[in-house]
């Protein structure tokens, strides 16, 4: 089911999370990681991919992309364990940190949809 809100509602976690996958695709050449590939391809593809959701969610909200994006958190996080450059602190702490964000905001809206009351108009 495809549930549809004011977007209202969301915009500041929306901005959140847009400014988390940004600051996670930017993260590579801030943070100096360019060159360790699976750690910078992960920011830059994972990071874009939270920003245009969060980006879509603006313009028409609907639940399924706060769980596309609270994955794509969870992904972040767990990454740096799974592709190997948990030694690489600037990097692993770049993926956990921006991808715990996107995951709190996104369950904080799944929170909120399922806790609101709902319209009678």
């Amino acid at each position: 089911m495809m549930h549809s809100t004011n977007f209202r509602d969301h915009n500041p976690a929306d901005a959140a999370n847009i400014l988390a996958g940004l600051g996670l695709a930017l993260s590579p050449w801030f943070l100096e990681f360019t060159t360790v590939t699976a750690a910078a391809w992960n920011a830059w593809i994972v990071g874009a991919a939270i920003a245009l959701i969060a980006l879509a969610a603006l313009v028409s909200y609907h639940r399924a992309e706060e769980w596309v994006n609270g994955l794509l958190g969870l992904w972040a996080v767990i990454a740096p364990w799974v592709l190997g450059f948990s030694e690489l602190r600037t990097a692993m702490g770049a993926h956990v940190v921006l991808g715990l964000v996107v995951v709190i905001v996104a369950a904080a809206l799944l929170w909120s949809d399922n806790h609101r009351p709902h319209s009678t108009a």
